[in-house]
This record gives structure tokens, sequence and C-alpha cells, in this order.
């Protein structure tokens, strides 16, 4: 199962992530986003561990905890598509109430 971790403190490295998520199980990957132009932590990273049952306890363990001065917020991580909401493209004109009230 796949796990969201934010809040991550720039000065966290992903061998501190898997450190604090093998006392749950087996993690497969850690992966923290960075810029592809400074290399720079983006603040978020995912970690990928072998069983759901060693994910939730991570996750209901590490929810809320402190690392490197920061409080974690870790969930389960969703597809990109499936996470996001629809947007309300019902105003119609394209452009919103400013360009309906033009003229």
């Amino acid at each position: 199962m796949n796990i969201y971790v934010g809040n991550l403190s720039y000065e966290v490295t992903e061998n501190d992530l898997q450190k604090s998520f093998e006392a749950f199980g087996k993690v497969v990957t850690v992966k923290i986003i960075k810029d592809p132009y400074t290399d720079s932590s983006k603040g978020f990273g995912f970690v990928e561990m072998s069983t759901k049952e060693e994910a939730d306890a991570a996750v209901a363990e590490l929810n809320g905890k402190e690392l490197k001065g920061r409080t974690l917020k870790v969930n389960e991580a969703h597809a990109r598509n499936e996470k996001r909401r629809p947007t309300n493209n019902n105003r119609g004109g394209g452009g919103g109430d400013r360009a309906r009230n033009r003229y």
C-alpha cells in the first residue's frame, strides 16, 4: 500500500522516513518529491509498505507525530485523478463573472 507523507521538514531524508516506517513492517520504497531545478525537497513524499495492515498501523501511529520539528500528515495515498474534485464549469462564457459583466 502506498502512503502519502506530508508536512516534511526540508531536512528529512529518505533514510529518515525508511527508519520511521520500518517500525511497522517491511518498507518497499521511499520517495521524497524534489524540485527538479533546485533538487530541494517539496515537503512531501511517499512510502510504500508490503501489506495494507502494516501500512494502516504506520498511518495510525505516525499521523500527527513530529519528525525533525514538523508534525507529519500521514494517510493512504490516492491516484491523482481519484482525489481531485470536479470543477464548477457551469458559469458559461469561459471567463467567469468578470467576462459576463463586462458590457
